[in-house]
């Protein structure tokens, strides 16, 4: 009867001593056959990358044909979860409360969004992946087209976006804010803005949409400079930058960047 119990107990901590054994190696195995940094971020704990993103904003974000968002930031965020093993949801929300979503509602966010220090206090930014410049879109009998021009004007933007920044700047300007960047173009056409300040790309979307109404201005005519899109990350997140910075390297190399950059921008 003792011998059975010792080997009983025996047994039982050679079994305990394979199962912590095993359960160590699961704690820092790679999520996808990567450095192990993937499986050390908070984010992917449930192997599942939930994106914010704002479809309101072509040829980046938009709703396709499907009903559900598209476009090339959503490509490419699809693109580099495939990279890193993991399965990318996307939650379409407003462009202003895109930064606080992460880390609650999301695990980061993709939306043709600027690296600006002000957002950095909150949030981590992933390596750039695309350089813009705004624009000013006006009716196309308009006098503006310099920066003075726009003192004193009715001018729209999306709300928490570049454009709505410069405004702020502009002497005695009145600021109209819009959740949906088609809406302040909408007045423009109708004759309730004197202008719109939006990213390049839009602006030329918009532009084409409503070319008998309105004409695009360079930015840098305006004195505005070039800015750099980014992937925003959870302040601190380090394996998860690294994660996605590697896959958006990879997809840099292997062509596939270009390639989504020709589908979606530069048809």
């Amino acid at each position: 009867m003792r011998k059975k119990m010792i080997s009983a107990i025996l047994a039982a901590a050679l079994c305990a001593g394979l199962i912590t054994g095993c359960g160590t190696q699961a704690s820092t195995a790679p999520a996808s056959g990567g450095d192990g940094a993937a499986a050390q971020s908070p984010a992917l704990g449930d192997g599942v990358l939930t994106v914010g993103t704002n479809a309101e904003f072509p040829p980046f974000e938009y709703i396709g044909d499907s009903g559900q968002p598209d476009g090339f930031d959503i490509a490419l965020i699809k693109a580099i979860g495939e990279k890193m093993g993991t399965e990318v949801e996307i939650e379409n929300m407003e462009f202003d409360s895109l930064v606080a979503s992460i880390g609650s509602k999301t695990d980061c966010a993709i939306a043709g969004m600027t690296v600006t220090e002000e957002r950095q206090k909150s949030v981590d930014f992933s390596d750039s992946y695309y350089d813009a410049v705004q624009y000013v879109l006006v009716k196309k009998d308009s006098d503006i087209d310099e920066a003075d021009d726009l003192v004193g004007k009715v001018i729209g933007n999306q709300l928490g976006t570049t454009g709505d920044f410069l405004v702020e700047d502009i002497e005695n300007a009145e600021n109209r804010q819009y959740n949906k960047p088609v809406d302040a173009v909408n007045d423009l056409v109708n004759g309730r803005l004197d202008a719109v300040i939006v990213d390049q790309n839009p602006a030329k979307v918009f532009q084409e949409k409503f070319a008998d109404d309105i004409k695009a201005i360079d930015g840098a005519q305006f004195g505005f400079e070039a800015e750099k899109y980014a992937i925003a990350l959870p302040k601190g997140d380090a394996a998860l930058a690294d994660a996605v910075n590697a896959a958006l390297k990879e997809l840099k190399d292997d062509g596939t960047f270009d390639k989504l950059v020709s589908e979606y921008i530069e048809q």
